[in-house]
């Protein structure tokens, strides 16, 4: 019995043994000893979320169209799975190969979210590969990572031997030809972090020396080379990479459908989202380029439900014309059409009968905020009208249950803002009920986020509220968001905390995610499974300050992640931040007015959109 053999024949005792099998539908085995260079990528959360991750997909396949290349998988094994690979002293494998993480030349770990960063030490010690990149040589795979998290990759710099900074379709190729070249050269790793400082948007940490003042704050981030990482970005969105052969899994996943993104990039400008701003600017794919796509994607896969994916499908400038013909396509074939997200107003409801007419699921609106005046704050750019407008529309149409999303700790949030998410939440349910007097069905269900502060926002330097004052606005909204028809969900306020510190957290903290890793910290975005006392110790056993990163910071502070350039200007964040001040909106790019972000000067790529609104 050969060593993986051992361990399939013990995958019955897992809970999810379909997580660990490999060769779904439309997977790529390519010939081990016919490609030059091998790539893992790893995704720091289990199978059933990595998988539904579009970016990895996308990468997945085009690596695997180079016939010198190849590309697997690897996902977080779940408790289960660790045990059994160190019972049999196995690595943690690749599906595809089942072969041990370090047999790949890279390993490329996609960063969704601060709270997998833990995971992250589970699979390097798991797969047998030395966690910190000072301590591995030249014949340790390279530790790569792309993803959001890489606009303040900080934290996790001792970890990487370089990051990714932006869009993985534009960069990922250049800088994989290099290490394939570099390899059959047998070089040493410091000649190809040499070449590699040469491409826009690969950030070397080593690169780069912090220094800090006594008090803790960033005296100066200092270059060691020529070397200033810049955010790659796709500037012909039409003509970038789609996956064609989608891979269809064994089991349920979070999002078990076809997810096509019809537009990157978002105009709106809220001021606390980082994909906003990260993304920009707003790119269209040609709507013939979309049902082309599609129609070969649900014919290969059989799939019965499809997604038009963007961070905010309905601002598509021909989204009822997509709609139509999407739906009188696909419809027609018992193939459902879906869009994640929905502007606040009938347009929207109007637009979701046109795909929902036999079926009344649900609807999911986010105000964000309980008043007005602070919708002005955040730039949301939607009214209290907006909603009450779009829940009478919602409700005529046929809809029961709708979902609404707001955060608390917004900056210059007050109890009236508070006072506001319950009174605009009872006046959805009012309205409901007389739609629907007998209201059997009827469901408003009201999720309450905390606000995170994130990097390259125009909140980037404002103060995250303390655990205490989020449990005191959430017990406010739990005492006063009762009734029939109203369900109240709500984050765990302590692992908002700990997202907030690694999203502007520095240097210092690799050593306290090693530590609490050791102690026995992963998969810390399952409620289950986070330890936020173990997280506490351990900084106070470290000597970090906790409330150090949950802080207001000023203008003049150095930021940790100031060196890296997402092509926004600090001007521009510090201009949105004061007419947040003053409750002021800044109007819609796309809509002719330029607010001088100065993505498209830094980037030279400009906003693409291919017709007038429809609306």
């Amino acid at each position: 019995m050969t060593d993986w053999q051992k361990v399939e024949s013990r995958l019955g005792r897992v809970a999810k043994p379909t997580r660990y099998i490999g060769g779904e539908y439309n997977t790529q085995v390519k010939d081990w000893s016919q490609t030059d260079l091998k790539v893992a990528l790893a995704f720091p959360d289990v199978y059933e979320i990595g998988l539904s991750h579009l970016g990895l997909r996308i990468l997945y396949e085009l690596i695997n169209e180079q016939p010198t290349m190849l590309a697997e998988r690897v996902y977080a094994p779940w408790f289960d799975l660790q045990q059994l690979l160190q019972e049999v002293d196995y690595p943690l494998y690749a599906l595809e190969s089942k072969r041990g993480l370090a047999e790949f030349d890279v390993v490329g770990f996609s960063l969704q979210y601060e709270m997998s960063y833990t995971n992250i030490l589970t699979m390097l010690s798991l797969a047998k590969i030395p966690l910190l990149a000072s301590e591995r040589t030249e014949a340790d795979p390279l530790i790569i990572a792309g993803g959001p998290c890489t606009y303040n990759p900080e934290p996790l710099v001792d970890f990487f031997d370089f990051f990714l900074l932006g869009e993985g379709e534009e960069l990922l190729l250049e800088v994989l030809k290099i290490v394939q070249a570099w390899k059959g050269q047998k070089g040493s790793k410091a000649e190809l972090l040499q070449q590699l400082a040469a491409v826009p948007g690969v950030y070397i940490p080593s690169y780069f020396e912090v220094e800090y003042y006594a008090e803790g704050t960033i005296k100066a981030i200092k270059p060691l080379a020529e070397h200033y990482p810049v955010r790659a970005v796709v500037r012909d969105f039409d003509k970038t990479f789609i996956p064609r052969k989608w891979i269809v899994p064994f089991m349920d996943i979070v999002h078990d459908r076809i997810a096509y993104e019809i537009q990157r990039g978002c105009t709106k400008g809220c001021r606390f989202c980082q994909a906003g701003m990260i993304y920009r600017p707003v790119r269209e794919r040609d709507p013939k380029t979309i049902m082309d796509n599609l129609k070969k994607m649900v014919e290969d896969t059989g799939y019965e439900e499809l997604s038009l994916t963007s961070l905010s499908s309905a601002d598509y400038s021909k989204i009822e014309d997509l709609i139509t013909e999407a739906c009188g396509c696909f419809t027609p074939k018992q193939v459902n059409v879906s869009l994640p997200s929905l502007r606040i107003d009938s347009f929207s409801v109007d637009l979701a009968a046109k795909f929902q007419s036999n079926r009344k699921g649900s609807l999911t609106f986010a105000p964000e905020a309980g008043t007005d005046r602070l919708r002005c704050v955040i730039n949301k750019g939607v009214t209290e009208s907006d909603l009450i407008n779009a829940a009478h529309a919602a409700f005529k149409a046929g809809w029961q249950k709708l979902k609404l999303y707001f955060m608390i700790g917004l900056p210059t949030e007050t109890e009236a803002d508070l006072e506001g998410i319950v009174k605009m939440c009872k006046e959805v349910e009012r309205i409901g009920k007389t739609y629907y007097p007998k209201g059997n069905a009827l469901r408003i269900t009201v999720s309450i986020s905390t606000f995170v502060p994130k990097a390259h926002t125009p909140f980037q330097w404002e103060r995250q509220i303390s655990i205490a004052e989020t449990l005191a606005k959430q017990q406010y909204l739990k005492e006063n968001l009762r009734g029939r028809h109203l369900e109240l969900n709500w984050h765990d306020s302590k692992v908002s905390r700990m997202e907030g510190v690694f999203a502007r957290g520095d240097r210092r903290l690799g050593k306290v995610i090693l530590k609490a890793w050791q102690q026995g910290a992963q998969f810390d975005s399952w409620s289950d499974y986070f330890n936020y006392q173990l997280w506490v110790d351990v900084f106070q056993e470290s000597g970090v300050d906790l409330d150090f990163y949950s802080r207001e910071r000023s203008y003049e502070e150095v930021l940790p992640w100031e060196h890296i350039n997402a092509g926004i200007s600090k001007q521009f964040l510090i201009a949105e931040n004061e007419r947040a001040r003053k409750a002021e909106l800044t109007k819609d790019c796309s809509q002719g007015y330029c607010p001088n972000c100065g993505v498209c000067g830094e980037l030279k790529v400009r906003t693409k959109i291919v017709g007038d609104r429809n609306a």
